[in-house]
């Protein structure tokens, strides 16, 4: 909380020509032999038949591929709002490259701002200023190589100010997420607000005019009280159509082929049953998330242990189904009355996320502020840890990467 997933055995292999992968080649003669992973039947053609859109962008299925390969020997390294988020608020390059020389693997952004009320769209507005900025963002990670993921810390529908329950009514809490399903009083308010999301996602283009794939994940955490759509205030049956209905809408009914969809809640589950019992479905879900601030708060290695063992439910099940494991937002935020903890990302964070096995495609940190950090910038306490932690066999930053956004030639 922030302020804060059967192997397959598959023996044969696919022998494709080039004109079925994702190529700018024109040479239909050449062979291509793509060996099936170890623990799954992906491969280069038939990637997009496990996705949420099988009509996704070759970008796109580039990306869902190379995600679930790149997890079987490493985890990129991301941080929220990496290009505009400073531990005291110092500019210039991510704090992550101060520190280590390189950029994130991945950056995370919100559309929080971008579907704010307040949004007119002209260019002397602060939030349409913000959704500029967040855009530009993204196309400059793009073009570095960089993962694009978006979180939404969407605002209730009744005064469209807060996405805290603490700043809501009993009455509006009980029934906010019930009013956005189709028949609600509130659906067509949210429908509003998924045609922004769509127009800001079908606008994110390369330089050669392609379409920029993002990871998508509403309503994360909702096994929480925090926010609206929390689990006090709808039922398992409700949050599932939510989900399934954003899905739907985006890429049905506005045509949005440049999304893979996360599914994320907090870290208060123990069981694969307890972790699904929100889960809208194979159909509707690429990614299968998790978000764990509570595990790695001065819990010491017992913590980091709680969180492997939840991670491995993750990877197993993603194993099982060819879906992608992420530990999408966690973090040991240290500020001035919260020390750093020795060999937080070096032993107890990458344990975590290395342990038994199991395969996490990337794991995401939260924003660096005025007056905290997750992640240190080169001139603190735990500078070092980090940067080892970074170059770990495991860690990968933007350099590390493969090229996403193309399959393997």
């Amino acid at each position: 909380m922030k302020t804060t997933f059967l192997k397959i055995a598959f023996l044969s292999l696919s022998i494709l020509t080039l004109a079925s992968c994702s190529s700018d080649k024109e040479d239909s003669d050449e062979v291509i032999i793509d060996y099936p992973m170890q623990d799954d039947p992906l491969t280069t053609s038939n990637a997009a038949t496990y996705m949420v859109d099988a009509n996704a962008t070759k970008e796109t299925v580039a990306l869902f591929y190379n995600l679930k390969r790149l997890a079987k020997t490493k985890t990129a390294i991301g941080q929220q709002d990496a290009f505009n988020s400073f531990y005291q608020d110092a500019g210039g390059e991510s704090d992550i490259k101060k520190n280590t020389g390189f950029d994130p693997a991945v950056l995370g952004s919100d559309f929080m701002f971008i579907t704010d009320k307040n949004n007119n769209e002209q260019a002397n507005n602060w939030f349409y200023q913000q959704e500029l900025k967040i855009t530009s963002d993204v196309k400059n990670a793009y073009a570095k190589g960089i993962i694009n993921t978006f979180s939404w810390h969407l605002r209730e529908p009744y005064n469209d100010e807060s996405f805290y329950t603490a700043d809501m009514t009993s009455e509006q809490k009980a029934t906010a997420f019930k009013s956005i399903l189709p028949g609600g009083a509130n659906n067509e308010w949210y429908k509003k607000k998924l045609d922004k999301v769509a127009s800001v996602v079908s606008n994110l283009k390369g330089a050669n005019g392609e379409l920029i794939p993002i990871i998508f994940r509403p309503f994360h955490e909702f096994d929480g009280n925090w926010f609206w759509w929390g689990a006090d205030y709808c039922t398992a049956d409700e949050y599932k159509k939510a989900y399934q209905f954003t899905v739907d809408y985006l890429k049905n009914t506005k045509g949005v082929h440049n999304i893979l969809y996360a599914f994320s809640p907090d870290n208060s589950y123990t069981t694969e049953t307890a972790y699904l019992s929100r889960y809208p479905g194979d159909k509707y879900v690429d990614i299968i998330g998790m978000d764990n601030y509570g595990d790695f708060n001065n819990q010491g290695q017992t913590g980091s242990d709680k969180a492997n063992s939840k991670l491995k439910i993750l990877s197993d099940y993603a194993k099982a189904k060819v879906k992608i494991a992420a530990l999408t937002e966690t973090g040991y935020r240290v500020t001035n009355t919260n020390p750093a903890i020795t060999d937080w990302f070096s032993t107890l964070l990458y344990s975590a996320l290395t342990k038994n096995d199991i395969q996490i495609s990337y794991v995401m940190f939260w924003n660096n502020n005025t007056d905290g950090y997750y992640v240190p910038n080169g001139s603190v306490s735990n500078t070092a840890d980090f940067k080892t932690y970074s170059l770990k066999t495991k860690s990968a930053l933007v350099n590390s990467l493969p090229k996403m956004y193309e399959m393997p030639k």
